[in-house]
């Protein structure tokens, strides 16, 4: 029966300033810290993709016809368009903003009079017409109708877009267009003034499009004796001084240190944090994406409405490209199927793709892709999130468990080593109808639930902010007790060796007060994925993930870029939040043995449940919390310590090896924040980053000041 190990033992003293933690060596869990503990997730949403891992840099280039969100679902799940016309000059307005633009005006405008969004006009209506098109596979193009007399001023559409001149100064483009009459068109880049306007040209190349389609590809380099503004505006714009009718397919530009299309600076940054596993196509996008749209040559790939959420799916990222992110960063790859308006044969097929022989349909097809080597995808999941009526096509606990044992049969047959993972009950619940007829239709071919740990529900400036804060900090033991209420439930039920799985994790509470200073919590002080707080509720979590053996197979926090915590990318440049280096701190743990702890220290209480209940009040929860392991070499014992008290201040702890032979001096890594909605910025990307030093050991113990708001790793080299 799956336990929690006898691997922490805590005695409450009144002292909030000091503590004690004693290491036992001799109690050693019989499972060593997975690494899959480490993972994370990335889905089509927002920024995370496109913008995000993707290398290319302008926004639509595909000239998709954009929806707007509205704050419904379609009866049937997924995303409701927006028709309202003040609310979606207000989205206007917010992606402007996000993306650093000047003026929404000229995207609402040109939008409305049908030039794709994104994009604007040079020069006056009656200069330049737009319309809608059609590409040469089928998907929306743009039609660009210049009237301007010979010899006017270049007039066409443009973008607004940042580049990564911190990186380079030289960029890859590749243009899919045609002409009603042979006409030159020039692609160009400029700097843009404060006040939108555009400057002399730096870098440009003449496009001589004729009456078929042609795909045109080459560089635009930014001389080295230009001066230039590194962190500045450009504009990309694509124009003719003749009058033209021409069609536009796409317009693409990447940098030209892109790894495979992929962005150089997001690749290294999870390189070097040692990411073990990433989770993909989503999330909510996963339950309407059909992956045949995202393999083959890409100019023909469909650009077609993202299902889940307020953006295009423009398919330059699908599974090949995918393959290729894990392959340079040195990952595993998980992949979650989708079991929404999905069949079990398209799945079947997928992962046929993924790790058939060139003997199977699939396997050619993949190596007609130019993949000859199957990609040996052993971790599928099978649905998202698939009891929520925001997903497309939900269904109910008997519709699962019936979708799961179809898509398990059809999958095997194809691959029978693979591993699956079921799709567990909503975020806010573990113990349901749900679990238990999956429990019970498809015992036999279960071994993994998952869960989203999404918590944190609505809160407004009347909401105690230390409470909320320590309601986090302390949620780790009860979704442990959670997780095994469920492992009993899974075993009773006929599962084998049960396991738990993370696929998504982050604080999840949403501010719904006014936007000023509330007289408790506000927007300034939340506690929120990009903060500290993030690192340090992940944290916790892992540890009691640690305590439980190997009950959880593997966590995937949300999420790579953008979208959650993780890394940001913001006009072009990427940096780490707090979590980032949160997990660069405590992968260090993997493939440890974790031994025994007894911690002696102070605790804190909260006076209200969360959520709906879902995260409970809390009573004497430690203040600080703590995992040792032994390294894999056996060299040394690390030791993950968690500040989670908002009131105890710094701690003085007394680190008691407990006999263990050590080195005279030991390192010290701390993450840590001065309060605890402290976060990274594009202006201080490295506010909140580690910061090493040493501590002595004398007579078997080590004394540390451990910081409030602060996840600490303490490396003791044993002789």
């Amino acid at each position: 029966m799956p336990q929690r190990l006898d691997l922490f033992d805590f005695r409450p003293q009144p002292d909030q300033g000091r503590a004690t933690l004693t290491i036992d060596p001799a109690v050693r869990s019989p499972h060593r810290v997975s690494p899959y503990l480490f993972g994370k997730f990335c889905e089509h949403l927002g920024f995370n993709i496109y913008q995000g891992m993707e290398a290319e840099i302008l926004f639509n280039p595909t000239f998709g016809q954009w929806l707007f969100n509205a704050t419904t679902d379609r009866v049937d799940g997924g995303m409701a368009p927006e028709y309202d016309a003040t609310k979606i000059a207000a989205l206007v307005a917010t992606r402007a903003r996000r993306l650093g633009f000047p003026d929404a005006a000229p995207l609402y405008e040109d939008w409305q009079d049908a030039l794709a969004f994104g994009w604007f006009r040079l020069g006056t209506r009656e200069e330049v017409r737009v319309s809608a098109d059609v590409g040469p596979h089928g998907s929306r193009a743009q039609r660009v109708e210049v009237l301007a007399a010979p010899g006017s001023a270049p007039r066409g559409v443009a973008q607004w877009t940042y580049l990564p001149l911190h990186r380079t100064r030289g960029y890859e483009y590749r243009v899919v267009a045609r002409a009603a009459d042979p006409v030159e068109v020039t692609l160009s880049l400029a700097p843009v003034s404060a006040d939108g306007e555009a400057g002399e040209v730096l870098a440009q190349a003449t496009l001589s499009v004729e009456g078929e389609w042609k795909t045109f590809e080459g560089r635009l380099d930014i001389p080295a004796d230009a001066e230039i503004d590194a962190e500045g505006l450009y504009l990309v714009a694509v124009t003719t001084s003749k009058p033209a009718n021409l069609v536009l397919d796409r317009v693409l530009l990447y940098p030209d240190d892109h790894v495979e299309h992929l962005d150089p600076d997001v690749i290294r940054m999870l390189r070097d944090a040692k990411l073990p596993l990433l989770r993909w196509p989503g999330g909510n996008f996963a339950s309407g994406y059909h992956w045949r749209h995202g393999v083959g040559p890409v100019d023909a790939r469909p650009t077609e409405p993202n299902p889940a959420w307020e953006s295009l799916e423009y398919n330059l990222f699908g599974t090949d490209e995918f393959m290729a992110f894990c392959r340079a960063v040195g990952c595993e790859p998980m992949i979650c199927v989708n079991a929404g308006n999905g069949t079990p044969q398209e799945a079947a097929d997928w992962v046929e793709y993924c790790n058939g022989s060139t003997d199977t349909p699939m396997g050619r097809l993949r190596a007609e892709n130019g993949h000859p080597e199957p990609y040996n995808v052993r971790l599928w999941e099978i649905g998202n999130e698939l009891d929520g009526r925001h997903q497309v096509s939900w269904t109910t606990a008997g519709g699962y468990a019936d979708r799961y044992r179809r898509f398990v049969e059809a999958m095997k047959a194809v691959d029978p080593a693979i591993r699956f993972l079921a799709c567990g009950a909503e975020w806010r619940v573990v113990g349901t109808e749900w679990n238990g007829e999956l429990i019970r239709r498809a015992a036999p071919e279960l071994t993994t639930i998952t869960h989203h740990v999404l918590n944190g529900g609505m809160v407004n400036e009347r909401t105690d902010r230390m409470d909320l804060f320590h309601s986090f900090m302390g949620y780790a033991t009860s979704l442990g007790d959670k997780y095994l209420a469920l492992a009993k439930e899974m075993e009773d039920g006929g599962v084998r060796d049960p396991k738990v799985a993370i696929t998504e994790l982050q604080l999840f509470a949403h501010y719904t007060g006014p936007a000023g200073i509330g007289p408790d919590l506000s927007p300034a002080t939340m506690p929120t994925n990009s903060t500290i707080s993030e690192a340090l509720y992940v944290a916790a979590i892992i540890h009691e993930a640690i305590r439980l053996g190997d009950l959880v197979e593997l966590i995937t926090h949300s999420a790579t870029v953008n979208h959650g915590g993780g890394l940001r990318k913001m006009r072009e440049r990427v940096f780490g939040n707090p979590i980032h280096y949160g997990h660069v701190v405590m992968r260090a743990l993997a493939d440890g043995t974790p031994v025994k702890v007894a911690l002696e220290g102070g605790t804190y209480s909260t006076k209200q449940s969360f959520d709906n209940g879902v995260m409970p009040q809390l009573t004497d929860v430690p203040a600080l919390d703590a995992v040792a392991v032994l390294a894999e070499d056996g060299a040394s014992l690390i030791v993950s310590l968690v500040h989670r008290s908002a009131t105890a201040g710094p701690i003085t702890l007394d680190l008691n090896l407990g006999g263990l032979k050590a080195k005279e001096t030991a390192e010290v890594l701390t993450l840590a924040g001065a309060h605890w909605w402290d976060e990274n910025t594009l202006q201080e990307p490295e506010r909140v980053s580690p910061c090493p030093s040493q501590v002595a050991v004398r007579d078997g113990v080590a004394t540390l000041a451990i910081q409030p708001y602060s996840l600490t790793r303490v490396t003791i080299g044993l002789q």
